[in-house]
């Protein structure tokens, strides 16, 4: 079987958690954080952190579609954030914590907008997470790839991304690489 490589972007909050998870998937081969959907040039962290760039918080996906489908990524990327919270993921609240579905052909925007109105008829609050045609891809500093991992110790990681990926990895147990 040959490798189908395709690309997905996503933002639900801070990246390092959404970051983490995919990490962890069979059949993704490449996670990557940065910034995409506003007007800045190679915007840096510092800039948006500000709000004031366009841009949100993401991770790009390379992955092999023979090995996962982008149904299921969506599926596990809806399970990592509150699509119902608007420009805000707990106590990250700004556009730049939006969440978002960058989509990169018109079948991705198809199959968000199907699996946004199927989880939308399953739950009451409104669903505001963006679908929107992806932009150019700006990768966060060096410092912000991988983080979870290269920072399991620190405060933000052990309190908030190590249970959401203790869940995740129960949840998602068939799809992790070992």
């Amino acid at each position: 079987m040959s490798t189908e490589i395709q690309t997905a972007t996503f933002g639900g909050g801070c990246f390092w958690c959404i970051d983490a998870a995919f990490r962890r998937v069979k059949g993704v081969l490449q996670v990557s954080s940065g910034y995409t959907g506003g007007e800045t040039t190679d915007p840096t962290y510092k800039q948006i952190c500000t709000g004031l760039t366009g841009h949100a918080e993401v991770v790009n996906i390379e992955f092999d579609s023979n090995q996962i489908s982008f149904d299921t990524l969506l599926a596990m990327f809806f399970t990592l954030h509150d699509a119902t919270q608007l420009n805000r993921q707990g106590n990250d609240v700004g556009t730049q914590y939006r969440s978002v579905v960058y989509y990169h052909d018109s079948e991705q925007q198809a199959q968000t907008n199907n699996y946004i109105a199927k989880l939308q008829s399953q739950i009451r609050e409104d669903i505001v997470t963006e679908v929107s045609p992806a932009t150019t891809y700006y990768p966060a500093e060096q410092y912000h790839q991988d983080y979870y991992n290269e920072n399991p110790e620190q405060r933000y990681c052990s309190l908030l991304i190590a249970p959401k990926l203790q869940k995740f990895a129960k949840d998602y147990k068939q799809f992790l690489v070992n």
